[in-house]
């Protein structure tokens, strides 16, 4: 483990280098500037003794803690566990009683040793600096200016060239124009509310991450941290190459050429960024062949990069772009990192490793898949909660909706991008499928079959409109499915599919709530007013276009249709579209927000859902969660760097 710098990186100014100047001057300025690093020093060294003092105090409790919580992060302390429970009351589930105490008091204790054992080389080092004479210190003087010159000039050389990769067979990225007339006129009002949506956050909002319609100004939200990062121009960048419009295409490529900056001092969602910015970034360079595309990419990849160093390898929830400092949400089962966020990085990082020949990105998302295959797991079911530094489940919450959805979506996918190859995502996929049905798939008393959530041993008979998401799920991974079941599951696909379309059919507007109960003689109806609003969701028309494209039932059109319509009606205004608050009030108001994934995902769906099948096939493209397009590799005799053949 590092030991965390005293003076952050972030804090430090470096002057500015002229090139050319005298290496080191005789006057007043160059002298301060000695005294200043030795005072420096000094006070380095100051700091250094006090805090490793901290580690050779007897170990009393008021010293168990340090007020800053800085011994938590580093060491987490082992309470001694009370008849195999923790002190919340939950069942240990990871390791066994007396043994696993002992083994983490071990780790503990060697962490302490190793903590110790740098403060002090740190404080060694600072004597042997105050013992330098004064040449010395100017001669370290100069080779730091001479490092910071040379940082320079590589900076301004621009970043190394990528490797040149064969590009993936690229088919089906524009057309499909559908036979019916019918199907054609309902595919060109898509494309012109999406040309709404676009025009009115290029004329309201531009540059920003999203806009709010009404206000008729830029909006942003936590996850995309203080700075403006356009996130609605990645977002939907590849759904305007797809529907053909190119203008608006090349105006979000000149944006993101002259204004999309990733070193800025943003704390982020490591998640999010990944599914919209990557995502969006990697899918319209596959479809335009642009360069600075897959640069972008790149840029970004390396800054989520130090969120993965953790004791566990499992990385934080949000990281700061500009100094790689990490943490997890304060909401989030004291301090775990979620299950759908971790676990949704495996399509994106793989292409990055395909793309730049760096290991590290396959690398860390493959540790992410085998250290949860070494976890017991409570009724097979995985829970939304892990913790980073213990390596341990928190609360024991499993959904397919909110906080676990994409986990299990990229499971499939790793499968199918790989070109059927990676058999352990699709084993993995098919163990946590059948614990899922088996513990939390049901009907209810009127024939409808929902998924419901595990909480803590007990089934909470409620949906979120996030799980809509699997029925279109379950139909793409029906073919592969083991024990001849691919029938079972396009069924199952299809009654999610109906299940989702009667919570939008059961209410006024037409549009589906946040979440619906199965209880007290309601189904698919929210019960409290705050989960009665729509933001503009894609999750069941993303199904309907799954099984639209499995089945040919025309069904799935019109219950696509009928969506559409709604949300031109009731979500329209005059600077763009916007999500309501109650979906069951004929006369809603407004939440003024135009998500970035409306663009990215909604609105994409429901144009391939009157396309022809020849527009993206799942022959050759796969959806990240985002919706975003990405080629499935046919490597054949490629190994992917940092990969084992044995394991593809």
């Amino acid at each position: 483990m590092t030991t965390p710098a005293l003076l952050p990186l972030s804090g430090r100014r470096i002057p500015t280098l002229s090139p050319g100047a005298s290496s080191f001057p005789h006057h007043r300025a160059t002298l301060r500037l000695s005294e200043k690093f030795i005072l420096l020093l000094i006070l380095s060294a100051f700091i250094t003794l006090c805090f490793g003092a901290f580690f050779f105090l007897p170990d009393n409790s008021k010293h168990k803690r340090f007020d800053l919580g800085l011994e938590d992060v580093l060491i987490p302390h082992i309470d001694s566990p009370k008849e195999g429970k923790h002190a919340s009351g939950q069942v240990v589930i990871h390791g066994q009683g007396g043994h696993d105490e002992h083994r983490h008091r071990e780790e503990e204790e060697s962490l302490r040793d190793k903590i110790r054992a740098d403060h002090e080389r740190a404080l060694q080092e600072a004597k042997e600096k105050l013992r330098k004479s004064r040449e010395e210190l100017q001669a370290e003087i100069q080779t730091e200016k001479n490092k910071v010159m040379e940082d320079l000039k590589k900076k301004e050389a621009g970043p190394k060239p990528l490797p040149p990769v064969p590009m993936p067979k690229v088919v089906g990225v524009s057309d499909g124009e559908p036979p019916e007339p019918d199907a054609k006129d309902r595919r060109d009002k898509i494309r012109e509310m999406m040309k709404h949506a676009w025009d009115s956050y290029r004329q309201y909002g531009w540059g920003h991450n999203e806009l709010k319609p009404l206000a008729k100004k830029g909006h942003s939200t936590n996850i995309f941290g203080n700075s403006q990062l356009g996130a609605t121009i990645v977002d939907a960048l590849d759904t305007l190459y797809i529907m053909g419009l190119h203008d608006e295409f090349k105006d979000g490529q000149e944006w993101i050429e002259q204004n999309l900056d990733f070193g800025v001092n943003a704390e982020v969602s490591v998640f999010e960024v990944n599914i919209r910015f990557i995502g969006g970034l990697l899918a319209a360079y596959y479809l335009s062949g642009q360069e600075v595309f897959k640069l972008k990419a790149v840029q970004l990849a390396e800054k989520l990069l130090p969120a993965f160093n953790t004791p566990t390898g499992i990385p934080w929830a949000m990281v700061n772009l500009k100094s790689g400092v990490g943490r997890n949400w304060g909401w989030a089962s004291a301090g775990s990192s979620i299950l759908a966020e971790f676990g949704t990085l495996h399509m994106e990082f793989v292409h990055l490793t395909y793309l730049t020949g760096n290991p590290a990105y396959y690398q860390k998302v493959m540790h992410i898949r085998k250290l949860l295959a070494k976890m017991d797991r409570p009724n097979g079911l995985y829970p939304n909660y892990l913790n980073p530094r213990t390596g341990r489940w928190g609360q024991h919450h499993t959904s397919v909706g909110g906080l676990g959805d994409s986990f299990y979506e990229y499971l499939l996918k790793a499968w199918l991008m790989s070109d059927k190859t990676d058999t352990e995502a699709r084993k993995t996929y098919d163990d946590a499928i059948e614990a899922i049905e088996r513990h939390l798939i049901r009907k209810s008393n009127g024939g409808l079959t929902f998924i419901g959530e595990w909480k803590n041993g007990h089934l909470e008979r409620k949906m979120g409109h996030l799980a809509c998401f699997a029925g279109g799920m379950f139909a793409l991974g029906a073919d592969g499915s083991p024990d001849d079941k691919a029938g079972h599951y396009l069924q199952l696909g299809a009654e999610i599919a109906h299940t989702c379309h009667e919570s939008y059919d059961r209410t006024v507007l037409k549009l589906g709530p946040e979440a619906f109960k199965f209880d007290s003689g309601l189904e698919a109806v929210a019960v409290r007013q705050n989960e009665k609003y729509y933001i503009l969701r894609p999750e069941v028309i993303e199904t309907y276009w799954y099984m639209w494209r499995f089945t040919h039932d025309p069904k799935y059109r019109q219950w696509g249709w009928e969506a559409a319509q709604a949300i031109d009606k009731y979500c329209r205004v005059s600077g763009g579209f916007s999500g309501v608050k109650d979906v069951y009030s004929s006369n809603p108001t407004y939440d003024d927000v135009q998500q970035s994934f409306f663009l990215a995902e909604t609105l994409k769906y429901l144009y391939l859902l009157f396309s022809s099948d020849d527009l993206m096939p799942f022959e050759s493209w796969v959806f990240n969660t985002e919706a975003h397009p990405l080629p499935v590799l046919h490597l054949g005799n490629i190994t992917l760097p940092g990969s084992e053949p044995a394991q593809r």
